[in-house]
């Protein structure tokens, strides 16, 4: 079974509320957002700063510092729009731990600084674990020689297929990113497909769908085919 949570050493504890006011002040989400926020967020608990001198790993220039953030929800409910906002205020890696009724889910997207303006932050989809008891055993952080691959294995464990061999994060990410857009497209030619009345239509998007699932199947395949 792959390890959701994870314990962070007492040294990374920060343990402060997050206001959401601080957030818009950040990130300036519109009206709608922030009623989501009101809707859906009850606290917002910045827990843990994993960082050079609380964890004494090397920091490197996309990840100079991990914080992991509890978020306690009103409803069991969260937007994925919610936790973006929350990205673009704090300038580091995040990673989210929901917390509802006794239950916690592990959420998080890959982030890192745009190739275009170092100022800003380019963020992934989100990737999250199932809802797991509070009290299910948390795993010791791994040992490793930097915060870059601390990142990789806090990220890891909430993808939906595993890494390829020698596979790094940000081109599995991209798969991931791929494998969900081809996901989309099926379920869009399915729903054409019930809907089409003429025969010759079917025949073509039948052809669509049996292009897509080959194509899903080559990505989620855990080692990649060989190129001629």
């Amino acid at each position: 079974m792959k390890t959701m949570r994870f314990d962070y050493p007492k040294s990374a504890a920060f343990g402060r509320i997050l206001p959401k006011n601080k957030i818009y002040e950040h990130a300036h989400p519109s009206t709608a957002l922030k009623e989501l926020f009101v809707r859906q967020v009850d606290q917002i608990v910045w827990k843990y700063k994993l960082a050079p001198e609380t964890i004494n790993l090397r920091q490197t220039p996309s990840v100079p510092e991990i914080e992991i953030f509890t978020i306690t929800l009103k409803h069991g409910e969260l937007k994925h729009d919610v936790l973006r906002c929350i990205d673009q205020a704090i300038p580091f890696p995040l990673l989210f731990e929901l917390l509802y009724e006794g239950m916690c889910r592990v959420i998080a997207a890959y982030k890192r600084p745009s190739e275009a303006d170092a100022a800003k932050w380019v963020v992934s989809d989100y990737f999250e674990s199932a809802w797991l008891p509070l009290e299910t055993p948390r795993a010791p952080l791994p040992v490793v020689l930097d915060l870059d691959a601390l990142y990789e294995h806090l990220l890891s464990p909430l993808m939906p297929y595993p890494a390829r061999q020698g596979e790094r994060l940000p081109h599995r990410v991209e798969r991931m990113s791929m494998i969900r857009f081809k996901q989309r497209e099926l379920e869009k030619c399915e729903g054409r497909i019930q809907k089409e009345k003429q025969f010759n239509r079917k025949v073509e998007i039948n052809a669509e769908l049996r292009i897509l699932k080959q194509e899903i199947a080559t990505l989620t395949r855990q080692e990649a085919l060989a190129i001629p």
